[in-house]
């Protein structure tokens, strides 16, 4: 009985941890206010978008971005200048490219 507890446990942990996002049409609003950068090298996170939420990542640069806020794990608001922002981030064109460039960040998306 004490595995099926924790095996309970972890699934759920890892099943409300995944990367599910929405953006929020203002800033107050959003859980981390993000800017998009034009090269990898500048960004704190390399984010991948997948097109269904069971490929969402587990805090490791794989988005899927919800339809609805109440869907989402972290709200988020694009701002227009990179020293507005919590997060800078570059979206790369294959998955196993997306990851944490600066770890110390890593706390936003939590």
């Amino acid at each position: 009985m004490r595995g099926f507890f924790f095996i309970v446990v972890t699934l759920t942990f890892f099943k409300t941890n995944a990367q599910k996002v929405f953006s929020v049409d203002q800033a107050y609003k959003a859980d981390v206010k993000v800017f998009v950068v034009d090269n990898n090298y500048k960004a704190d996170l390399l984010v991948y978008r997948v097109d269904a939420a069971y490929k969402a990542g587990k805090n490791d640069g794989k988005w899927f971005f919800t339809d609805a806020e109440y869907k989402a794990k972290k709200k988020i608001y694009f701002v227009d200048a990179a020293y507005k922002a919590d997060l800078k981030i570059f979206f790369v064109d294959a998955a196993y490219k997306a990851k944490w460039e600066d770890k110390s960040k890593i706390h936003l998306l939590y």
